[in-house]
């Protein structure tokens, strides 16, 4: 039986049986029968490589860290991720100077300034995402978007339907406004030149 630690771009946690590409965390989520208890603890969101120097562990080890996995890094970031530092290190540098860039922040920003001010733009309240509204023809590819009551990719002119099992056939973009999914500072980092 999957385990609910799979994490949608609604930043919600679902067991489905499928992998995914990148493994990452928010804090000890579960408790010590491994089902999940609390939404998020502690502001480092981060998304990593699934292996990192051989290391291997028990998944949803009590006390320990939630194991959550991500479809790709798209999704990690509608989620509210970031790169993590120790073992996706280029991408967690990138990442953060094209958010400085985009903030008009030092790029020499610290991680742990940078995950509280990627704090306050993620959650509305304990436990609930934040959404808005945007363009759809002012977004970067890499944002996911909500249409029709699901999560889509922007790629281009196009737009991906999303699934935990990948990315359905594609459809054109449009236009209009549309709720949008990927945190507003993430979505500047995209704009300022950091890739999904």
């Amino acid at each position: 039986m999957p385990l609910r630690n799979r994490v949608t771009p609604f930043g919600d946690l679902v067991a489905v049986p499928d992998r995914g590409a990148l493994m990452g965390n928010r804090g000890v989520l579960h408790d010590d029968e491994r089902r999940i208890v609390r939404f998020s603890q502690g502001r480092r969101w981060i998304a990593c490589l699934t292996d990192v120097k051989g290391r291997r562990r028990p998944l949803m080890t009590p006390g320990r860290y939630t194991e959550l996995f991500f479809l790709d890094e798209a999704t990690a970031l509608a989620a509210g991720h970031r790169p993590c530092w120790e073992c996706r290190r280029a991408d967690a540098l990138r990442f953060r100077d094209a958010w400085a860039r985009a903030a008009g922040a030092d790029p020499a920003i610290a991680f742990s300034e940078l995950d509280r001010r990627l704090h306050e733009d993620r959650l509305e309240a304990p436990g609930r995402m934040r959404r808005w509204t945007a363009a759809m023809d002012a977004l970067p590819d890499g944002t996911m978007v909500v249409v029709g009551g699901a999560a889509h990719l922007v790629r281009g002119d196009r737009l991906l339907p999303w699934s935990a099992a990948g990315y359905g056939p594609a459809r054109a973009r449009g236009r209009g406004r549309v709720e949008v999914l990927t945190p507003r500072t993430i979505v500047a980092a995209l704009a300022a030149g950091d890739r999904a």
